[in-house]
């Protein structure tokens, strides 16, 4: 299945569960359903700007960008964080006015069910895009997939909230759980937006993926004699980078270094999915070869 598909997928819930909310809202004039709704349009624009940006990232590389555009999929996770915001900051611009005056709820049985459904919806893709931004290494449908989560739990808080209201006749509980909503996707829209600049700014891959390298590496120092230095990593998106310089002995011919260097290589891409790797070979007599000894992972 195409990433795209899975930003389809999205769309589609996006879709579905603003219409439901929105019902529920307008059956209940409840501004916590109110909340709850205003975050499924979030949704959806974040929907959107997932699937252009994964178009985008799946792009070849081309002269201007000769590692391609695997980046892009950090920028769509930070305009959804940023997104999330502003939907916080419209929540809590609703809700103050019904806590100063607050109103009583019209159908709020008819409203709690619509919500139940779209939750059921959102909880459904949110799993699915999970799945597959962990299989595919790719943080735009991942931080989609977690945007969804949240809004099936921010919607329980919701509903529950409601539920009270209903029960107890505290009209007020209803603006103070929208409020409580909108700190709680607040939260979650800042970790997207610092996770995004974390990957603009090209970390080093994963531990268990440089644990890998680390292995292999200390694996052929051993049975050949050779040495490396200025061993380097960066992920940017689902694409992976690997460099390092292979130091080898001086009798040894170009054919013979090429030859290893590209078994080591073989054995990193199976290691280290989606991974480019650059080697770059010098003899291990000479000094100037440990002129780089930067360590950078």
């Amino acid at each position: 299945m195409k990433l795209e598909s899975y930003a389809w997928l999205s769309i589609a819930a996006a879709v579905a569960t603003i219409t439901l909310k929105a019902l529920a809202w307008w059956l209940t004039d409840s501004v916590g359903l109110l909340s709850d709704a205003l975050e499924s349009v979030v949704n959806l624009a974040a929907a959107l700007l997932a699937l252009s940006m994964l178009r985008l990232a799946a792009a070849p590389p081309d002269a201007d960008h000769p590692y391609g555009f695997s980046k892009a999929e950090y920028f769509s996770a930070g305009i959804e964080g940023a997104l999330i915001v502003l939907a916080a900051a419209g929540i809590v611009w609703t809700a103050i006015p019904r806590l100063i005056a607050p109103r009583a709820l019209d159908m709020p049985l008819a409203g709690l069910t619509l919500t139940v459904a779209a939750s059921a919806i959102n909880f459904g893709v949110a799993r699915v895009l999970l799945r597959a931004g962990r299989e595919h290494h790719s943080i735009t449908l991942e931080a989609d997939g977690r945007h969804l989560l949240t809004d099936v739990w921010t919607s329980a808080g919701v509903i529950a909230g409601v539920a009270l209201v209903f029960i107890t006749g505290w009209l007020r509980l209803d603006p103070i759980v929208a409020i409580a909503v909108a700190l709680h996707i607040l939260w979650a829209g800042f970790g997207l937006m610092r996770r995004s600049v974390r990957g603009l700014m090209d970390p080093a891959i994963a531990p268990d993926d440089q644990r890998e390298v680390e292995k292999l590496i200390a694996e052929y120092s051993r049975r050949y004699g050779v040495s490396f230095h200025a061993v380097r990593t960066r992920q940017a998106g689902a694409r992976r980078f690997v460099s390092f310089h292979l130091l080898v002995p001086d009798a040894w011919t170009v054919a013979q270094a090429h030859q290893l260097s590209e078994e080591i290589e073989a054995r990193m891409r199976a290691m280290v999915p989606n991974a480019a790797i650059f080697t770059h070979i010098e003899p291990i007599s000479d000094p100037a070869s440990y002129e780089d000894q930067g360590l950078d992972r």
